[in-house]
């Protein structure tokens, strides 16, 4: 069993450098490459300042690297399939920031490259290791809400306008639900399970891509989740887990929430703090770790068959909103 897992990481933005700070925190674990495809010098600079030993200029390269345990992937989505499938031809354990690809059709091919590779695969959905995430589920369990009725979730904030970056560039998978929306929606999956009936509706910005997407879901036992997602106005980015006894608060911003509040019938709230000095991206990279040190080929908590269960949830909620991908769809 190894003890310390080093690290790659391919793609070297905003959400790289936060996964490589956590990093550092995280024991037994270090990051020792990076790559990236636009210079050699980006490569070299982000390696620097977050003490990696290698740095390539393209994604092919890094696989030079001696002693590479796992690597994570943090290009635009619509790059992480072809990433992913890359990384897993080596042999390479994969961890695949979200959204897994850009449809169910690109995360089946991973998850059938994964599988004759023997090889892991884990979607950075970073949200289902946060404590407080962790606390909510095992309320419920405990029956303290009683029966999940309904859920309401938000994530809004108010998007510069940069034509030419991924977060309103179409050609990188731009869009308010793949991007944020994928959090209220993962919430559903967590609490409520895959929906029986679905509603949505988007608005649409001049590049082409969701400004801001709005979906209910129905289940067969009556619950409801009503979700939204905007890029247009900054809004509460919080969640409530209704039952049929009492709810739970879970503060913003709630995909890395440190508080939530749980209302049990008529006694009094009963508030729960997990601080920390993180991001929050170190318990995914601890899952992975710890996954990899067993020789499991993928998490119990974020297995595959819940990254199929998003994307197919996502890919109806696009259809039903008429949120379309030239070239891809």
């Amino acid at each position: 069993m190894k003890k310390n897992i080093k690290w790659g990481i391919i793609g070297v933005g905003k959400i790289a450098e936060k996964f490589a700070t956590d990093l550092s925190a995280v024991k037994n674990a270090q990051l020792h490459a990076v790559a990236s495809s636009t210079s050699l010098e980006r490569a070299k600079e982000f390696a620097i300042r977050y003490n990696a030993p290698y740095s390539y200029d393209s994604y092919e390269s890094i696989f030079e690297t001696p002693d590479l345990d796992a690597i994570y992937i943090a290009t635009p989505h619509i790059l992480h399939a072809e990433n992913t499938l890359l990384c897993l031809k080596h042999k390479i354990p994969v961890l695949c920031e979200k959204p897994f690809a850009m449809n169910l059709k690109q995360v089946q091919k991973m998850i059938e490259s994964a599988r004759e590779n023997d090889t892991f695969l884990m979607e950075a959905m970073w949200t289902r290791f946060i404590p407080a995430i962790q606390k909510t589920l095992d309320l419920i369990a405990e029956d303290k809400i009683g029966k999940v009725k309904t859920i309401h979730a938000d994530f809004g904030f108010v998007a510069p306008f940069a034509p030419e970056k991924r977060l309103l560039n179409p050609n990188l998978g731009g869009g308010a639900l793949l991007d944020i929306g994928i959090y209220p929606a993962y919430l559903s999956l967590l609490f409520l399970g895959y929906p029986t009936h679905i509603q949505a509706i988007s608005n649409f910005g001049e590049t082409g891509i969701d400004e801001a997407t709005s979906f209910v879901l129905g289940y067969k036992n009556n619950a409801t989740a009503v979700l939204n997602c905007t890029l247009k106005s900054r809004t509460r980015t919080e969640a409530f887990i209704y039952g049929e006894k009492g709810y739970i608060h879970i503060e913003g911003r709630f995909m890395e929430a440190k508080r939530i509040t749980l209302y049990e019938g008529e006694n009094k709230p009963v508030k729960f703090s997990f601080p920390r000095k993180t991001f929050g991206y170190n318990f995914e990279i601890e899952e992975v770790n710890e996954c990899l040190r067993e020789g499991r080929k993928e998490s119990e908590k974020m297995p595959l068959s819940m990254s199929v269960k998003l994307i197919s949830l996502l890919d109806e909620i696009r259809q039903k909103a008429g949120i379309i991908y030239e070239g891809i769809d």
